[in-house]
């Protein structure tokens, strides 16, 4: 008799699950359509938001969920080589207020002192014909690059140190096989990866690349 095994998946975290998961990233904020983003998962329910408000290319950001708790703060390092990005995961009940800043009912904040979760730094690479990539430090390890899928304007995939893709994003078509403008994308994950860090590295992207 055979069996079918399957990923244990920590309980604890309701961004991950054992199956592919497809989101549609919405580059523009819910607050009347100002800069920020808006993903949505299969079932059209709104999971994740960034609210830059007038802002564009924000040094700060929050992702946030649907309610506004705070998951992850991104913040630029101007100083690095071309660049670089760190995030923060946010454990206390952050949310942000409507002036668009962060507030904590613990009174627990995200300092620069604090480890960062990850670190994203950007490279151009002539064996990527002077192409952007992003490799990304999760904790203490070199886990990820960002890499733009070749003769795609807007597409671009997260692999890992093996090369195998983690998640892929493109320029949404609707069910007809029309093609969206290109601030929609179709984001697909794979199994048993953290959507909230995926989704968090997506921001940066779209920062980088001036989108939101």
């Amino acid at each position: 008799m055979a069996y079918k095994v399957y990923p244990r998946v920590p309980s604890l975290s309701p961004y991950l699950t054992p199956e592919r998961e497809k989101f549609t990233i919405w580059m523009k904020s819910l607050v009347f359509q100002t800069n920020g983003c808006t993903v949505y998962n299969s079932n059209g329910q709104i999971v994740f938001r960034v609210d830059n408000y007038e802002k564009k290319c924000s040094s700060e950001v929050y992702l946030m969920d649907l309610k506004g708790k705070v998951l992850f703060t991104i913040r630029k390092k101007k100083l690095q080589a071309f660049g670089g990005w760190v995030g923060y995961r946010c454990c206390s009940n952050n949310n942000i207020n409507d002036d668009g800043q962060l507030e904590s009912s613990d009174m627990i904040n995200i300092s620069t002192e604090e480890k960062p979760w990850f670190r994203v730094t950007r490279q151009y690479c002539k064996m990527l014909m002077g192409d952007l990539a992003c490799h990304i430090n999760v904790g203490c390890d070199d886990k990820y690059r960002i890499v733009r899928i070749a003769g795609k304007a807007v597409g671009f995939r997260i692999v890992n140190l093996d090369g195998k893709i983690v998640a892929e994003a493109k320029q949404k078509q609707s069910s007809s096989g029309v093609v969206l403008g290109d601030d929609v994308l179709s984001l697909e994950v794979a199994p048993c990866e953290d959507h909230s860090l995926i989704m968090a590295l997506v921001m940066v992207y779209g920062l980088i690349r001036r989108k939101m």
